[in-house]
């Protein structure tokens, strides 16, 4: 069983500009006291087929943590767009939220991202070079994605009838009776979709 489970998390200020800051509420619950920090990250996937694009937007440690219930506002600057491919920009891709503990990545929350432009001309007719500054990012936060991945909170009591209980796979979660996704995967599958049917 984790020590960590995420209660709900809130998208603040969504829909936005392109290049407005993320601001994520986060809460969640410790079962068991924890006396090493937990290391939250905020990844923003900038191409389907190639994680080289991936940009770690926040990644912030929060800890030790005591048994109760805790919420916090995770906010981080928006990605780079120097560093997303021209091609990647517009469509769909994929924000992820993930949890880890003593280097041990045990949960993952991911979210549709369609950044499209606000404007109904440039969008039938989309310039050569990407206007980023008149990109709407619409985060489908009622649609999140959660991977859960089995760890050892407390290596330090680890023994054999421990050791033998954490499965070898991560379990994956359905959230509103969708299947989970593959980020790489689905999100290249996805980019052909509009942004009613993503």
């Amino acid at each position: 069983m984790s020590a960590i489970s995420i209660t709900n998390v809130t998208v603040l200020d969504n829909p936005a500009s392109f290049l407005t800051p993320f601001l994520l509420e986060i809460s969640y619950e410790c079962v068991a006291p924890l006396k090493d920090d937990l290391e939250w990250k905020l990844i923003y996937v900038g191409s389907a087929e190639d994680e080289t694009y991936d940009q770690v937007l926040e990644s912030v440690l929060v800890g030790p943590v005591n048994v109760g219930n805790y919420r916090f506002l995770l906010q981080a600057d928006p990605p780079d767009p120097t560093k997303i491919r021209e091609e990647d920009i517009i469509g769909v891709t994929v924000l992820l939220l993930s949890c880890s503990y003593l280097g041990q990545e045990f949960v993952r929350v991911g979210y549709y991202v369609n950044n499209d432009y606000e404007d109904e001309q440039l969008r039938e007719e989309p310039p050569a070079k990407v206007q980023i500054d008149k990109v709407l990012r619409n985060i489908l936060s009622d649609k999140p994605r959660v991977t859960k991945f089995p760890i050892n909170f407390h290596p330090e009591n680890s023994g054999v009838e421990e050791q033998s209980s954490l499965p070898g796979h991560p379990v994956e979660i359905e959230v509103d009776g969708e299947q989970p996704f593959d980020v790489r995967t689905e999100t290249a599958e996805t980019e052909a979709e509009s942004p009613e049917e993503a």
